[in-house]
């Protein structure tokens, strides 16, 4: 097995063992399972571009060297064919499509592999950390795998076969590949909308060009991003754009028409069947987070006096793309829902059979304004395939199936890991997610070092370094118990619904915040005091250390950081009023920005309060 990075920059040398320049590429012919290596490109003297048949001229290779059947008079130029790509060039350090993984990645490296003395495959693509590595300085691979080795956590080679790649970015204009999208074109909408989230911005409407109109509305209705299919809308022309509405169930089109401006939306609508049309904005007038806003209006309805054989008939005219059909719908002559049949009980009925006895009449419903999430909880409590959504006259307006209602449990959880400062993204993306995520956890610490200069800043003229540390010792605690502040916050936030009468008050809330900073801030003060007297005891021997300013420099810091103790927790009633206009607003709110800006709050409490306390004049060197 041999890498490129191995292979590039190698000198070349002739039969007569004359260097003819350095290796710069390889080329391979893409139509085949793993491909062979077609071709060799180096530069030449005076850095002159060469490319040669490999198979034709090429006798030897390893890491240090590529050595040739002939001399370099015998050579004959060769040119890139249409189904060949090369390697550095069209591969290397570009993005793929692992259509195995179902993921997109970047190509660190690439893995050859010898059928033969001489012949050379492109086994697959490596992806992780040693390809990056290697294609920097081999010598970095191997201080890693040692260092890997010695604690315990080997680092695996990350290797994408061929087979399984898909390439998604490449000058079209001047390489043709046989290597096309048809992976793709097999994957569930599902799994294409997450590869094109994953994609760079420009290479977005590239793979989503590639994909039929209606695997483009599977994908539109898949994304979690919005905006994001908004975005991809807008780029194409308003009939294609059109068409794909028109492909995709009135609920998916309604949620990405709302997101794109009013002008284009309606140019859109406007061209769409009268039908569709209607059912979209039927959608739209209603509220967003609502039942109405996430229903479709594609019901499989039949009248109540109909029999089993006109349920199956009235389902077997229903078109292909009609909403899947988990129940038949019982309506009365004003379109009155007066009953339910799940598609079980219509299979084993005999075709005569009347419907109404084949009926549930006591039915779970929706208003059309009831919370989405409400509903989505619902669907779940009574074990639900679709809700109907009825008016206040009991009309059935339309049903909210159980993938919506997922949809919407996960957009709150989501939305509440945000707002209780975890991730929403439950990938791990490797050692970066790992850094942001220390970073994140421990962001107190970084806080803590700015207080000090900040402090150290403040009251550098008449305090020395070590008085100013020891003042800032308690403020630690200050910002762990200011990110406490907000949790509580969160917490409450999660749990209690304004709406609710049983929810505490806001009053009550304040209340017990500020009793909570209180008790917190004279709690620190008081074992301040208490350890102190500990440790300024004759009979502890580090007594000595904390005579004097010192001393006093811990009291100070100690009392600073009650004051902002008591702060956080007493501008909690402003965090949560924060959390819940934002909520009102349809805005998400991140817990760990509101952990920043406690914490960031606490920091300059604790500071003006020092600085009163040990600026000229005060406690620190006065004896206190």
């Amino acid at each position: 097995m041999i890498y490129l990075s191995q292979l590039l920059g190698n000198p070349v040398l002739d039969a007569d063992g004359e260097k003819v320049g350095t290796v710069s590429d390889l080329g391979i012919a893409t139509g085949e399972v793993f491909p062979r290596i077609t071709s060799l490109a180096f530069m030449g003297p005076g850095r002159t571009p060469i490319m040669i048949s490999w198979r034709k001229y090429v006798d030897t290779y390893d890491e240090s060297e590529v050595r040739l059947k002939v001399t370099s008079t015998d050579l004959r130029f060769s040119y890139l064919q249409p189904d060949e790509v090369l390697l550095a060039r069209d591969i290397l350090n570009k993005q793929i499509v692992d259509t195995h993984g179902m993921r997109v990645v970047r190509v660190n490296d690439l893995k050859l592999s010898d059928t033969s003395s001489t012949q050379l495959r492109l086994l697959g693509a490596e992806v992780g950390a040693r390809g990056l590595l290697r294609s920097l300085h081999p010598a970095l691979e191997r201080v890693a795998l040692r260092l890997a080795k010695t604690f315990g956590h080997p680092l695996p080679e990350k290797i994408i076969a061929w087979s399984y790649m898909d390439l998604v970015e490449r000058d079209l204009s001047n390489v043709k590949l046989s290597v096309s999208h048809k992976t793709l074109d097999d994957m569930h909408p599902a799994d294409i909308a997450d590869i094109i989230e994953r994609l760079d911005p420009r290479l977005r409407g590239q793979v989503f060009a590639q994909l039929d109109d209606e695997q483009r509305a599977g994908a539109m209705a898949e994304f979690d991003d919005d905006a994001m299919a908004a975005e991809l809308m807008g780029t194409m022309n308003e009939t294609d754009a059109s068409r794909i509405l028109s492909e995709m169930d009135p609920d998916d089109a309604a949620e990405l028409v709302s997101e794109l401006d009013y002008d284009k939306a309606e140019k859109l609508l406007r061209l769409m069947g009268v039908q569709e049309q209607r059912a979209i904005r039927q959608l739209l007038g209603y509220r967003e987070n609502t039942a109405g806003r996430i229903m479709t209006s594609e019901v499989a309805t039949v009248a109540e006096d109909a029999t089993v054989a006109d349920a199956v008939e009235m389902l077997r005219g229903l078109d292909e793309d009609f909403e899947s059909v988990r129940y038949v719908y019982l309506v009365d002559g004003e379109r009155k829902l007066t009953g339910v049949v799940t598609l079980n009980a219509l299979i084993v009925a005999a075709p005569e059979t009347r419907l109404a006895e084949l009926a549930t009449a006591d039915l779970v419903t929706a208003s059309p304004e009831d919370d989405q999430e409400d509903v989505a909880e619902d669907i779940a409590k009574y074990n639900l395939l679709a809700m109907p959504v009825v008016n206040d006259e009991g009309r059935l307006l339309g049903i909210v199936t159980v993938d919506d209602a997922l949809d919407v449990l996960e957009e709150e959880h989501a939305e509440d890991l945000r707002v209780a400062g975890g991730s929403a993204d439950g990938e791990d993306s490797g050692h970066a997610s790992t850094l942001i995520w220390l970073v994140r956890r421990n962001v107190w610490v970084v806080l803590w070092a700015l207080g000090v200069v900040a402090l150290a800043l403040a009251v550098g003229g008449h305090l020395t370094l070590a008085e100013t540390l020891t003042i800032a010792i308690p403020l630690a605690v200050a910002l762990v118990l200011a990110d406490d502040s907000i949790s509580y916050v969160t917490n409450f936030f999660l749990e209690n619904d304004p709406d609710d009468e049983d929810s505490p008050s806001m009053l009550g809330f304040t209340f017990k915040g500020v009793g909570m900073g209180v008790a917190l801030a004279v709690l620190l003060a008081l074992i301040v005091i208490a350890l102190m007297n500990v440790i300024m005891s004759p009979a502890v021997p580090t007594a000595g250390l904390f005579e004097g300013s010192l001393g006093d420099a811990l009291v100070t810091g100690g009392f600073a950081a009650a004051a902002s103790i008591f702060v956080s927790f007493a501008l909690t009633p402003v965090y949560l009023g924060v959390l819940r206009a934002r909520d009102e607003a349809n805005k998400e709110t991140s817990g760990f920005t509101l952990s920043v800006v406690a914490m960031v709050m606490a920091v300059a409490v604790f500071t003006g309060a020092a600085i009163a306390l040990a600026g000229p004049g005060g406690m620190v060197g006065s004896g206190f």
